[in-house]
């Protein structure tokens, strides 16, 4: 099977790298507006799927219980870089929960945004599980266990009723009968579902269209997780990040997987869009992205410049002298 070209970049006007890939958009009516590549076509949503896993909890009143701020309760959704306000907001978070990092089942990790991470390693402190950059999300888990009164061990289970309750969620949200969608394991240890890209879009296409969701307690909760998404995005990821980036418009609601999948939708337009780099780069997200509302027309263009002053379309060496370019192909 051939894949159609998104991107290809260039150097000295030399074609370096291209990258293949599949993009699905859809309305309200969930009609594809724009495709490229097969929208059938199953992908992981990786970490792209955070929001969905978030709504077991949002559907609890533990972020009442305990009293959550904002920036603890959008680290359920997050993939954290490690940076200070991430590390604080975990503590925090943990410590109101009342759990214990020996319980978390993702792996030891360093911060990953540089800065934080050589501090760390000039300071001597281990690796933690707590740094890993889906540990707001597992502490969303255990929370909801504690609260639902299941087991703690072995949460990352797909037999266990959280991650059925999450499996429901995603079958819900992106209209894929449970028996056509595939189940794997992420790279923190927990399953991962995977879903035609199309039905992918139309689950994102609830977060901005919650009134779409028959299950009243589920509207609220997605509600409820965009909110939050939008009010704190350096929680989400954080400074000079596309999903930052994007979630700083009020109008939109943005997450990005690992290997290339990155999903948003667009609350007043109620479009929805999802995409797949197949080469698994990330660097061509936000030029991909500011492209694909450009020919939407989108209305913010604050918001495309701040996509394009992350990466732009030319690219440049290490000392800032401008070497090539990058094309996006729709």
């Amino acid at each position: 099977m051939t894949y159609p070209i998104i991107a290809e970049e260039y150097r000295g006007g030399v074609l370096e790298n291209t990258h293949q890939g599949i993009i699905c958009v859809i309305n309200d009516k969930k009609e594809i507006m724009y495709q490229k590549g097969n929208p059938n076509q199953h992908v992981f949503y990786r970490s792209a799927m955070k929001p969905l896993q978030a709504i077991p909890i949002f559907t609890t009143k533990v972020i009442e219980k305990y009293n959550l701020n904002s920036q603890e309760a959008a680290l359920f959704t997050a993939s954290q870089r490690g940076e200070n306000y991430h590390q604080e907001a975990l503590e925090s978070l943990m410590k109101k929960l009342q759990l214990t990092e020996d319980l978390l089942i993702c792996n030891h990790s360093y911060p990953l945004n540089e800065e934080p991470k050589q501090q760390y390693i000039w300071d001597h402190k281990p690796r933690r599980r707590l740094l890993h950059n889906c540990s707001g999300k597992h502490l969303g888990f255990l929370a909801y266990a504690k609260e639902k009164g299941y087991e703690l061990n072995g949460y990352e289970e797909i037999g266990h009723l959280l991650q059925q309750e999450i499996l429901r969620y995603v079958a819900e949200l992106s209209e894929t009968p449970t028996e056509q969608i595939h189940t794997s394991v992420d790279g923190c240890g927990v399953p991962v579902h995977a879903v035609p890209l199309k039905n992918m879009a139309i689950s994102f296409l609830k977060f901005v269209a919650p009134e779409q969701i028959k299950d009243v307690k589920i509207a609220s909760a997605v509600n409820e997780i965009g909110r939050v998404m939008n009010e704190q995005p350096e929680i989400v990821a954080s400074h000079n990040f596309i999903c930052t980036a994007l979630l700083e418009d009020a109008n939109i609601i943005a997450k990005g997987g690992a290997q290339g999948v990155y999903c948003l939708a667009l609350k007043e337009e109620k479009i929805s869009i999802a995409l797949k780099v197949l080469s698994g780069s990330e660097l061509v997200w936000p030029v991909l992205v500011a492209e694909i509302l450009k020919e939407l027309n989108y209305s913010n263009t604050e918001t495309i410049d701040r996509l394009l002053q992350i990466r732009s379309k030319e690219i440049k060496n290490d000392n800032g002298k401008i070497i090539g370019e990058t094309k996006i192909l729709l």
